[in-house]
């Protein structure tokens, strides 16, 4: 999309469109609609209600079942790619290559090798490539951001973080436990949420190495399902994902990073945080994977005048979607698209691949870099 020449005269107007009408791209079409100086002027899905349904809703005018033929057609500038993991990469270069920028949900790719072809044809275009992490947009991760900045904690050194469900396999028998269509279980559905708000806290450190582990044990009995998609393990079907990942990660300059993660496993209830410990503080935010707000909290544990002190920052409100796709509008708008390429996704595609390699050979593997 060109800038326009004059500072004064009005901004161009972005034509928008989505790719896959599940839950996510449901987040994506609200929020283009939301804005207005886009125009939402298409929808892709193979679901044709969905394509009635929200179509309607927004008034949209395109409604395609085939993303190519949308993209020749409705000719727009930006587009959200919210399709299943294995179609991310097709869809993400094919965009690209029609000269659009494109945000793309989590994660980013089945493997390395496709989210590097997706930053490759980004770099090679001179397009926009983004990845939709939207958790880290939420209040208490800007809080802690904030904390962090200002010196609170000092230097951090270690820190854990973890999402962990006692019951949410998403999909039993789809393509969710597919490992090549998926890229693998929790630990690429929602962990990779978790990584990404955590090195986002810590400024981008460079994870060095991987000692990971992985275990299924609900699904291959089909147990542990969530409800979303089919629940039980259907003759035939193949569960070829962990639903409990675990892995140690080194970070460059001699920081080290916990995660845990998981779609099944014997708890109270559904749990996310992420705790830092520093060389003056430490701080936690947690809460509970679903929309229950009662156990949220984000704590900081410090000395003001040599005594020990709790603070509890004042946390504002969640951007979720609509932040992730205003900010990826924004620096659409801006012109400047350097290193905006998908790069800091790639990274922690890298990440998921030492841990699944180290996971299978049982040694700690180096990260990719």
């Amino acid at each position: 999309m060109e800038q326009m020449s004059d500072p004064s005269a009005a901004p161009r107007r972005i034509r928008a469109a989505v790719v896959g009408l599940g839950w996510a791209g449901q987040q994506h079409a609200e929020a283009y609609a939301a804005d207005p100086q886009v125009d939402l002027v298409a929808l892709s899905a193979m679901e044709t209600d969905l394509l009635e349904q929200f179509g309607e809703k927004y008034q949209v005018p395109g409604r395609f079942t085939d993303y190519r033929q949308m993209l020749a057609e409705a000719r727009p500038d930006v587009v959200s790619i919210a399709t299943p993991t294995f179609l991310h990469s097709p869809m993400v270069i094919a965009a690209l290559e029609a000269g659009v920028h494109v945000l793309c949900e989590k994660p980013m790719a089945e493997s390395a090798a496709a989210a590097t072809a997706m930053v490759e044809a980004a770099r090679r275009t001179g397009r926009v490539l983004d990845v939709c992490f939207n958790h880290r947009q939420r209040g208490d991760v800007a809080a802690l951001r904030e904390v962090i900045e200002k010196g609170t904690l000092g230097r951090i050194y270690y820190a854990k973080t973890g999402w962990l469900r006692r019951k949410g396999i998403p999909g039993l028998g789809t393509w969710f436990t597919e490992a090549e269509k998926s890229g693998g279980g929790p630990l690429a559905d929602i962990g990779v949420h978790m990584l990404d708000m955590t090195l986002h806290l810590l400024a981008e450190p460079a994870v060095v190495s991987a000692a990971a582990a992985t275990h299924a044990e609900f699904g291959p009995r089909g147990r542990g399902g969530s409800g979303f998609g089919i629940s039980t393990l259907e003759e035939g079907s193949p569960f070829e994902v962990e639903d409990l990942a675990t892995a140690l990660l080194r970070l460059e300059g001699g920081g080290s990073l916990a995660l845990e993660t998981s779609w099944a496993q014997w708890i109270p209830h559904d749990l996310c945080y992420v705790t830092l410990y520093g060389t003056e503080g430490g701080a936690t935010i947690e809460w509970s994977g679903g929309p229950d707000r009662s156990r949220d909290r984000i704590e900081v544990w410090t000395e003001v005048d040599g005594t020990a002190a709790l603070l509890t920052p004042e946390v504002g409100p969640d951007g979720r979607h609509a932040a992730a796709v205003t900010g990826f509008l924004d620096t659409v708008r801006s012109g400047d698209h350097a290193g905006a390429d998908g790069s800091i996704a790639l990274r922690r595609a890298l990440v998921l691949e030492a841990c699944y390699a180290s996971a299978s050979r049982g040694t700690e593997v180096a990260v990719e870099r």
